[in-house]
């Protein structure tokens, strides 16, 4: 189980380290501590016996689109996770993080494509993990 997921972090992280689009609205540090909280928190939530209202469907987010900006993608996963209303205090933390980072008052979001939330957290953690890793590699330069 845990393979397939480091594997998909490894080319998530490499499709995200060919953009060219930084993030920006908050200084490098605090991005960093944000975007390593929403990792950790996915990693709790998965680590459990089960994902919190995992049956839930939600709209299914592009991380790996290149033509979408960072900044879009994680107002687009703010929303997708505002909308699971019946766990809403297990997914909370992950929905402030997000909006902080991204700083929009809001983004448009297909949901003609819908995934299982069980499916979409680790969509989310392996792109959080990837800007994680931008950040530290560009503030290391």
């Amino acid at each position: 189980m845990f393979s397939p997921l480091k594997a998909a972090f490894a080319l998530l992280y490499l499709a995200e380290l060919i953009s060219s689009r930084p993030l920006t609205t908050t200084s490098s540090t605090a991005s960093r501590l944000k975007l390593s909280e929403i990792t950790h928190r996915i990693q709790q939530l998965n680590t459990g016996v089960q994902v919190p209202c995992n049956d839930t469907r939600v709209a299914q987010v592009a991380f790996t689109d290149r033509k979408l900006s960072e900044h879009d993608l994680l107002c687009q996963a703010a929303t997708a996770l505002a909308k699971v209303t019946r766990c809403k205090n297990d997914y909370e933390p992950l929905i402030i993080n997000l909006k902080s980072l991204h700083g929009k008052a809001g983004c448009s979001l297909s949901t003609d494509n819908e995934i299982y939330l069980r499916n979409f957290l680790p969509e989310l953690g392996n792109f959080t993990q990837a800007l994680y890793r931008r950040l530290a590699t560009t503030a290391a330069n």
